[in-house]
């Protein structure tokens, strides 16, 4: 008799969806962002920098217009990009934030639900969110909703920011759905069997015992999808909006589209996203060794 061939895995580097069954949220290994973020040394951080400053030295040093000159076009520019540029990123990071995380609240506790009518469409939300481009959502948001909309005789405009919001939080409400899921299931199940013989209901047990036990488990991965979206909210610039990266193509526009302000504006850019996403992806770990479970 032959003997059927053994079956084996393989790890691939090919890009996939995102499994339908996460590990549970306690574990608290989804930070690879994070990770990422938080190896970078200062030592590092200061070298980037600085062949960031000296490449248009040497690569444009026939040019007309200099990159001493490219700087002080920044520095006037500057009050200008950050106040009204880089304060809406962060502005549409923390209403995104609030919004996803409440939405993603909701539907990571329909996921867990005993009831099938409210556990299934939940379920279908998330992986659908989960595994859709950011982009592609954002432009659908942004052609799908209307500009502007007529309570009574009153006209009110919805400014595109606001859209992006809403956009922006789809796939957020998604990942925090899968993480809350995850931090339920995560709790042992003799804490669900030691409230029931206290004679618990469930939405007692829940609420009483089972998520505050979630709570500083999910923060990590809440922090670290934070940081995620603070990174990519440059892509609303791809809709018109007026953050960082579309004021920084308006000043270059003002100052006559010289190829050497290029380095200096995006770089300015990049390296302010880089500062304030920093520090949370460092703290982010501490968190992760702080509240990881023990078995």
């Amino acid at each position: 008799m032959n003997a059927k061939p053994a079956l084996t895995t393989t790890n691939t580097d090919l890009a996939v969806l995102k499994p339908f069954k996460f590990s549970p949220a306690g574990q608290v290994n989804d930070l690879l962002f994070s990770r990422w973020l938080a190896e970078f040394s200062p030592r590092s951080l200061f070298l980037i920098a600085l062949i960031l400053l000296a490449w248009p030295g040497f690569a444009l040093a026939q040019s007309n217009y200099s990159f001493s000159q490219a700087l002080d076009a920044l520095w006037r520019w500057l009050p200008f990009i950050v106040g009204k540029g880089f304060v809406l990123n962060l502005v549409v990071s923390f209403m995104t934030m609030l919004v996803g995380t409440i939405a993603g609240v909701l539907l990571g506790l329909g996921q867990v639900s005993p009831a099938r009518a409210i556990a299934a469409p939940s379920w279908f939300i998330t992986q659908l969110f989960r595994n859709s481009p950011w982009l592609v959502l954002l432009f659908i948001v942004m052609l799908a909703l209307p500009f502007e909309i007529q309570i009574g005789d009153h006209i009110y405009p919805i400014p595109d920011w606001l859209k992006a919001v809403f956009g922006l939080a789809l796939p957020i409400m998604a990942n925090i759905s899968e993480i809350v899921r995850g931090a339920i299931i995560s709790v042992p199940t003799g804490q669900w069997e030691a409230a029931d013989s206290l004679a618990y209901s469930r939405n007692q047990t829940l609420w009483l015992v089972i998520l505050p036990q979630c709570f500083k488990r999910m923060i990590p991965p809440w922090m670290n999808w934070y940081a995620i979206l603070t990174m990519a909210t440059p892509l609303i610039s791809l809709l018109g909006v007026e953050e960082i990266v579309t004021l920084s193509r308006q000043a270059m526009e003002a100052e006559d589209n010289h190829p050497e302000l290029l380095v200096p504006f995006f770089g300015f850019a990049l390296i302010i996203f880089f500062a304030y996403c920093y520090p949370i992806a460092r703290y982010t770990i501490r968190l992760e060794k702080k509240f990881a479970v023990r078995q």
